[in-house]
């Protein structure tokens, strides 16, 4: 009997550490958002508009100490509503995160980034025609922090995208990702995906680095898309820009920081998986090259506020493949994300 009521003691006492190590607090949502209004001037053709770009928001939080959730929404992509994120991920051991739901594909750097932290206005070609997917699916990381730091993410996914999520599948898609910070400030990102769009499947490599320095950030990202026997052209797409910080040490400054962009990217024909009347892939974006200067005016804490002013320059084999959002332009942004 006495061990009995000394093993309830114990119990107890345990529960009571637990509870005061885990506040209530801790399972408040949490409500972030992202705002990104912005102006656009083509000059080749003088063309303009305003567009809101990004109108996200996003609950997280936990359930229990190991299980918690996100749901975000955009309301105006570009004037549509999407649902973006809508997912549970359960930690069951110590780095190892388990989620289920509707997410971004681990794929890539560029396309992984949140529209707040992209260094500019639009995304490069690899993280908007090439390797930016989300899509329903389960995935499985690995996470290490001591010692020698990397991260491990795989998953399979449905293929149907945000929209298409009834229909049936006899093939999956998959995406694994490896990320190393071999020493500090850099990263070192091998990825790579199988998408099935149609009863051909189509194979993405990726492979990007970035080092920050100081006040500079560099980077430099490729990808490689294939198509299986092949049915289309491969496609190769190249990412590289440098960002420099300037910190604005007056009290009184309106910005706290400029920062000074330029990247090159290319991309050559590529298609989505479209598939045209003789069912063959279509090319929905054709080979290109764009160079982009820019200018980012930070307001400083304790809400992120950019003012991102870019330039971008197109080349094309013929100016008659641009489409019609693909052109030289200008473009004023500001962002907000609380």
């Amino acid at each position: 009997m006495k061990k009995a009521i000394f093993a309830l003691l114990v119990a107890f006492n345990a529960i009571g550490i637990a509870a005061q190590e885990t506040s209530w607090k801790d399972y408040l949502p949490e409500v972030h958002g992202t705002l990104r209004g912005k102006y656009e001037y083509q000059t080749a053709t003088g063309e303009q508009r305003f567009q809101v770009r990004t109108a996200r928001v996003s609950v997280t939080g936990n359930v229990t100490p190991i299980v918690s959730y996100k749901a975000e929404i955009d309301l105006c992509d570009e004037g549509e509503i999407k649902m973006l994120d809508a997912y549970a991920r359960i930690a069951p051991l110590k780095g190892f995160y388990v989620t289920v739901g509707q997410m971004r594909v681990p794929f890539t750097i560029d396309a992984h980034r949140s529209p707040h932290l992209q260094y500019f206005a639009n995304r490069s070609f690899i993280a908007k025609q090439m390797g930016s997917l989300r899509d329903a699916g389960a995935t499985l990381k690995y996470v290490r922090t001591e010692g020698f730091p990397f991260s491990l993410e795989a998953g399979l996914f449905s293929g149907s995208g945000l929209t298409e999520q009834k229909g049936w599948h006899k093939a999956l898609s998959y995406s694994a990702k490896l990320e190393l910070n071999l020493f500090k400030g850099y990263n070192l990102t091998l990825s790579t995906q199988r998408i099935r769009p149609t009863d051909r499947n189509i194979y993405m490599y990726d492979i990007g680095t970035y080092y920050n320095w100081n006040n500079w950030h560099v980077e430099v990202e490729t990808m490689y898309k294939e198509y299986a026997n092949s049915s289309f052209k491969s496609v190769w797409a190249v990412d590289a820009f440098v960002n420099y910080d300037c910190f604005i040490r007056k009290k009184k400054s309106l910005f706290k920081k400029v920062s000074f962009l330029a990247r090159f990217d290319y991309m050559g024909d590529n298609s989505d998986g479209t598939l045209d009347g003789q069912g063959e892939f279509l090319v929905t974006d054709y080979e290109r090259k764009r160079i982009t200067g820019g200018l980012t005016f930070s307001f400083g804490k304790p809400f992120q506020a950019d003012l991102r002013l870019n330039y971008e320059k197109y080349f094309y084999a013929g100016r008659s493949l641009a489409l019609e959002s693909e052109q030289d332009k200008l473009v004023v942004e500001m962002m907000v994300r609380f």
